[in-house]
């Protein structure tokens, strides 16, 4: 079993944020319709060919919760002395989180396993559920040169991509769910 997460927050309001890019690759992927409320998980779901595709409702600081209780529920944790979780578990062939990231420009991707945060605290929140950072990700990079210099990153990340920018991410998106895809489909 696979699990996707897509990060992002769930109000309306931030529907084409620069920081709901992972919001906006799953419904790239997989479609925007027809997602389940899971209230076990506080998330919604959707699957497709064995793969759970998970957009946490949680709002990004705190994605870790909904994630934990994904992972909980299909019994995909390894334990150690009952209910503690072992350390560094790898998780990188089944946990593959899709997540905005401001280190990277605008018009790039990179995958990565067992990284940091880099600052991103929805990675941070589910590093800290999960006590490990072994997992896969599919960074999207959202850095625009001018924007991103006169603002604070928190308020940066909660600003609408500009429809030039969309333009530039939805290219770009195409090609890292190609590339995180066919990771997947190799493991």
């Amino acid at each position: 079993m696979q699990i996707i997460v897509g990060l992002g927050n769930p109000d309306a309001k931030y529907a084409l944020t620069r920081h709901n890019a992972g919001w906006l690759a799953l419904d790239n992927l997989i479609g925007s319709d027809n997602w389940r409320v899971e209230k076990k998980f506080n998330a919604l779901s959707k699957e497709n060919n064995g793969i759970i595709y998970i957009k946490p409702l949680t709002y990004m600081n705190n994605s870790g919760e909904s994630v934990y209780k994904i992972l909980q529920y299909y019994h995909l944790l390894a334990k150690k002395f009952g209910c503690l979780l072992k350390k560094e578990q790898n998780l990188q062939d089944i946990l593959f989180v899709i997540q905005d990231d401001l280190d990277l420009p605008l018009g790039t991707w990179k995958l990565s396993h067992n990284s940091r945060s880099g600052g991103n605290k929805g990675i941070q929140s589910i590093i800290n559920h999960l006590k490990t950072q072994n997992f896969t990700r599919l960074r999207l990079g959202i850095k625009t040169d001018a924007l991103h210099q006169l603002l604070p990153a928190d308020k940066f990340v909660l600003q609408k991509f500009k429809a030039e920018e969309l333009k530039i991410f939805d290219e770009t998106l195409k090609d890292g769910l190609q590339q995180l895809s066919a990771y997947i489909n190799k493991n």
